[in-house]
């Protein structure tokens, strides 16, 4: 790979244009499928500061990122967060073309209007369901109200939503259309994702939670018209229109429809690891880089993480595997 552009094209031939980073893997739910209940979360000389992720994001817009998701955990949780979203937001129409959050709501109520006034205009929402008994089930500590009501107000000052939900199987897999239906309503997007095997969730199985979106499209295919669109967003859903509802739904399937050949990103996790791919446990250590070595080492190891990323991932869940694919969990590598 050439560095003359200045650009980050990997060994396909792949423009690598969006980066994740997960700013804290610390989270106040805690969901089934993505972390156990005890955690034990890393201590905080370990994370990157907020000065740090801001100088890595803006090297990173230097070699042609364009879109950048800022993850957790739970992202608006990491004291000072404001911080590192304003000042990227100052880059929101130059040199970046979009910074986006993805949250679990929880603190949306008091921070969607500051999201909005620092050029933040599009947020994920994880939601899995509209019940408030399986909602604390399954975030083990939240509350759905809370969510709810941020909802609202994110709503009310301008940020346009898009729900994510994960298919759990024998847990809200009769309510997807239920979903669809308020999703429409509220005027949101939907994606609807795939449960991914990372990390221990401790008594849990994924292959008990495991729903193939397969069969999930074919039950909504009884109940709603759904049009295949061309429409691609900077991540890996594949989209159609509901007739019924005028709204878009995705489908992120990184087990039944493999998502790699189009990828255009990378994830940084909190600690400062580069991983090239989500289900490969390969990357570059961006912190000791950062502080031993500087800006211009910080840039040569990022060219050198992108020569090594593979063409797809290797996530498998079944009854032979010991129900993980990678050890690390999702909160700490950010969704």
């Amino acid at each position: 790979m050439s560095t003359d552009s200045n650009k980050l094209i990997d060994p396909f031939g792949r423009a690598v244009t969006y980066l994740r980073v997960s700013v804290t893997d610390r989270c106040d739910f805690r969901c089934v499928y993505c972390m156990s209940e005890n955690m034990t979360f890393l201590p905080k000389k370990d994370l990157l500061t907020l000065e740090e992720l801001e100088l890595v994001c803006k090297t990173f817009i230097s070699m042609g990122v364009s879109k950048i998701r800022l993850t957790g955990g739970e992202p608006l949780v990491r004291k000072g967060i404001m911080q590192l979203i304003n000042n990227l937001g100052l880059e929101v129409g130059k040199s970046l073309e979009e910074l986006t959050i993805t949250t679990n709501g929880s603190q949306l109520s008091k921070m969607a209007q500051q999201l909005f006034d620092a050029g933040v205009r599009r947020l994920n929402i994880s939601l899995d369901t509209l019940n408030p008994e399986k909602f604390s089930e399954i975030t083990r500590w939240g509350k759905l109200n809370q969510v709810l009501h941020g909802l609202e107000e994110a709503k009310k000052v301008g940020l346009k939503i898009k729900i994510n939900a994960v298919a759990l199987k024998g847990v809200n897999d009769d309510e997807l259309a239920e979903m669809l239906i308020w999703c429409g309503e509220q005027g949101f997007d939907m994606t609807i994702i795939e449960v991914m095997p990372m990390g221990d969730i401790g008594s849990e199985r994924r292959l008990d939670q495991y729903l193939p979106l397969s069969l999930v499209r074919a039950n909504l295919s009884r109940k709603f018209t759904l049009i295949d669109i061309p429409e691609r967003s900077a991540g890996p859903a594949r989209y159609v229109k509901i007739a019924e509802t005028g709204g878009k739904l995705g489908f992120i399937t990184p087990l039944t429809h493999n998502f790699c050949e189009s990828c255009n990103r990378v994830r940084m996790t909190c600690t400062g690891e580069l991983f090239m791919c989500l289900g490969q446990d390969d990357n570059a250590d961006l912190r000791t880089i950062l502080r031993e070595n500087g800006n211009e080492a910080l840039k040569a190891a990022v060219y050198e993480a992108i020569t090594r990323k593979p063409k797809g991932h290797d996530f498998i869940i079944d009854r032979t595997s010991d129900n993980k694919s990678v050890a690390r969990h999702m909160n700490v590598t950010g969704g």
